[in-house]
């Protein structure tokens, strides 16, 4: 039988603990995960694409190690479903906090299948502690010296500290 890999994509500008939720939680769905750092130039990321992709494979060395999943990490810039059919990914794992997320995310499941109707989507829940938290309020709430500690891991809130006045 041929393994299941499952893509993960996202900014991560900065990985969250409700990303670090779902991943925790796709990697009981495939046998190997990609985790696919954006290059978003339009979002205008606080941090590098290298220092997204290093926040993000120190937290994937834990959960690979937890899960007995390979876990990689790569940078992508491209559409999507061609970034998951270069990872020959067969499910791409999207996270969903509210229903907002869920009707951005139908319209893209819908084009997606359009392109390639053999990758199947599938939507995990973030957990209810995890469901308000969004990389861009972390931002907010850490410009504004707040305490992001419930929010994200240790070693991204030390990183957020360093990059903000």
């Amino acid at each position: 039988m041929a393994k299941r890999r499952g893509l993960y994509p996202g900014t991560f500008d900065p990985l969250t603990l409700g990303h670090v939720d779902i991943i925790e939680r796709a990697v009981k769905l495939v046998d190997e995960l990609v985790v696919g750092v954006a290059i978003n130039r339009d979002k205008g990321p606080l941090f590098t694409l290298e220092e997204r992709v290093a926040m993000v494979e120190l937290e994937m060395e834990r959960i690979s190690k937890a899960s007995g999943v390979p876990i990689k990490v790569t940078p992508f810039e491209n559409l999507l479903m061609h970034f998951a059919e270069d990872q020959k990914a067969s499910i791409i794992i999207r996270g969903l906090r509210a229903v907002s997320d869920f009707e951005y995310e139908f319209q893209m499941v819908g084009m997606n299948q359009s392109l390639n109707d053999d990758i199947e989507t599938v939507f995990l829940m973030a957990d209810a502690r995890y469901q308000s938290i969004a990389s861009r309020l972390v931002k907010e709430i850490a410009r504004l010296s707040g305490d992001i500690s419930s929010f994200v891991p240790a070693h991204v809130g030390d990183a957020l500290k360093g990059k903000l006045p």
